[in-house]
């Protein structure tokens, strides 16, 4: 059995009850670890009510704290908190992506910067950029883990520009897994079959995409949140002690059929 007892685990991108995240972080806890969670702040709080609410009873986060990655002095102050009331981090939960509209439909071509560089930035680099926050704080070591897709290595309809970003994202966490190493920091990606949810729903097709995935995947189903959060379990435990910069599909086996 996963035992995650005395290990805090800093989890991001809770938006409601069908986020991976979510499930992700319930895992956790069911495993024993501490946790923490980070929110994205909004100009009338409905973002943090929402989630506050979610979490608050369930899973008695110690730390709640707003975190908008595209703002430095917000990372900084979320990881100052975690110094303060926990001394140091085991696990880091990077659970962020982000393209318009503009960038999930039409011709790739015609993408405007503005709205590839918005994706990357939320998408990709706040990966090294929370990792970078974090490595101080994982003085005994962690474990970090991120969520992509196979959009990221394949063209999938309508996936667009989140492809490219997902492509980056496992890139960096090839690039992070050799810098962390020797600090004993291991960082892996899940990638999840497509689960309906708040993020996915910007994506056009996307129950055409689950139906596909319930007739062609070898379990002939889709995933739940409850499994992608019980393999991210997996790999922050010291079951996976030895497994880092790797892509773990969870997806019902549905990347094998090449379809």
């Amino acid at each position: 059995m996963l035992n995650l007892s005395g290990k805090n685990a800093l989890v991001t991108g809770i938006a409601n009850n069908r986020s991976i995240a979510w499930g992700i972080a319930q895992q956790l806890h069911a495993a024993g670890a501490n946790l923490g969670v980070t929110y994205l702040p909004d100009e009338k709080g409905r973002f943090e009510k929402k989630v506050r609410e979610l979490v608050e009873e369930p899973i008695a986060p110690s730390i709640f704290v707003p975190c908008d990655v595209q703002n430095d002095e917000q990372i900084q102050e979320a990881f100052n908190t975690v110094a303060d009331k926990w001394g140091k981090l085991d696990i880091l939960i990077h659970c962020l992506a982000f393209a318009d509209k503009e960038g999930l439909s039409g011709d790739f071509s015609a993408i405007s910067r503005q709205a590839f560089s918005q994706a990357l930035e939320i998408s990709t680099y706040s990966l090294g950029r929370l990792a970078g926050a974090a490595k101080p704080l994982m003085n005994e070591g962690g474990s970090i883990v991120t969520l992509t897709y196979l959009g990221g290595v394949r063209a999938i309809p309508n996936y667009n520009l989140m492809g490219v970003a997902k492509a980056g994202l496992e890139m960096s966490v090839r690039y992070l897994a050799a810098e962390m190493g020797p600090h004993n920091i291991r960082v892996n990606a899940i990638s999840a079959g497509p689960i309906r949810t708040l993020a996915s729903s910007a994506v056009g097709g996307i129950l055409d995409m689950i139906h596909h995935v319930e007739e062609v995947a070898p379990l002939r189903r889709t995933v739940t949140q409850t499994e992608v959060g019980n393999a991210a379990a997996f790999l922050c435990s010291d079951l996976a002690s030895g497994i880092t910069g790797q892509v773990l599909y969870v997806d019902a086996g549905y990347e094998i059929m090449g379809m």
